[in-house]
């Protein structure tokens, strides 16, 4: 018989949001677990029809609360995650390796059917990122104590909502001159949100128990060449100038003080290495789901809001995927 109640934590972003709708569509009944009901309660309410979506406010660290939510569960999904670490326990091993460490257990001591995890890519490399070491720990811990998980390791996951295409296009949109890390050299396979939660409604729909599946878009794109597309896509010119390492390094000290950092030491680090698929585990194309979504067409949905004029510019896009006036 079909699992049909699942347990989410880290749901109300974009990525969870997405699997959320896909699941009570087809007739899964979804308790979200969120740190504050009132702020994001409204916004999982909508995603399902009624008494489809069972709405949890909890701390992720008190354990004998979503102890009880296990009870009832089939299948547990963990989406949470942080990009750097603040006070009050937000820390790299507390988010990435301690609460999925948690998580496992349970998933084992109540006998549930999957244990689907979000990770990373290029964890493996970056042997001398923070972030990148609490995540394989976290993987390791997860696969010790229910060897039955599903962990799924994205390159950078991009969408209308997403954290990474948004703010590259805020700073282009500001700033005459951009800093190139590395020289921007970095390559990703970026992949749409859509994808990735395709990829993971299928494993899930499909009860396919596959430990780790890197999952990559269509296209391998530098850094560089990233910034050159968002550019071309809201028709500004902008100076990209590398940044040797100790100015970058110098940068990123400073960016870190902010409430919102810009960019971190240790993300820094994080730019050295390529965000592409290792070759050493099976991708979502390997399992029956190739990314279907290209970058330039799905930032193009999106982007018009950083163009001169808006949703109301008088620029449309001719044959070759280039901007010109109407």
């Amino acid at each position: 018989m079909k699992a049909k109640n699942v347990l989410i934590f880290g749901c109300s972003g974009q990525i969870g949001r997405s699997i959320v709708r896909k699941l009570t569509k087809d007739n899964y009944t979804v308790t979200a677990v969120t740190r504050n009901i009132h702020q994001k309660g409204i916004v999982l309410k909508t995603l399902g029809n009624a008494g489809f979506i069972n709405i949890i406010e909890a701390n992720i660290f008190d354990e004998k609360k979503i102890r009880e939510l296990f009870r009832k569960a089939d299948i547990c999904i963990n989406l949470v995650g942080i990009l750097y670490e603040q006070n009050k326990g937000n820390t790299f091993k507390n988010i990435h390796t301690v609460f999925p460490s948690i998580l496992a257990k349970l998933c084992k001591e109540y006998n549930l059917k999957h244990f689907i995890h979000l990770s990373a890519l290029g964890i493996n490399d970056a042997v001398d990122s923070d972030y990148a070491k609490s995540k394989l720990e976290g993987e390791n811990e997860i696969l010790k104590n229910f060897p039955l998980a599903t962990i799924f390791r994205p390159s950078i996951v991009y969408g209308v909502e997403d954290g990474f295409t948004n703010s590259q296009l805020n700073l282009l949109n500001r700033l005459p001159i951009f800093p190139l890390f590395f020289g921007g050299n970095t390559k990703f396979a970026p992949i749409h949100c859509s994808d990735l939660t395709d990829t993971i409604y299928y494993v899930i729909s499909n009860n396919i128990k596959s430990k780790i599946i890197e999952c990559v878009g269509p296209e391998i794109i530098t850094f560089k060449e990233i910034l050159q597309r968002l550019l071309k896509l809201i028709n500004k010119k902008r100076i990209l100038l590398p940044f040797p390492s100790l100015l970058a390094e110098f940068s990123a000290r400073v960016f870190e003080i902010l409430p919102k950092p810009l960019l971190t030491r240790d993300q820094l680090k994080l730019l050295k290495y390529d965000n592409i698929a290792s070759g050493k585990y099976k991708t979502n194309s390997d399992i029956g789901m190739p990314s279907k979504r290209y970058f330039n067409d799905e930032v193009k949905k999106y982007c018009y809001m950083w163009r001169e004029g808006g949703q109301f510019s008088t620029e449309k896009y001719n044959s070759n995927n280039d901007l010109e006036k109407v």
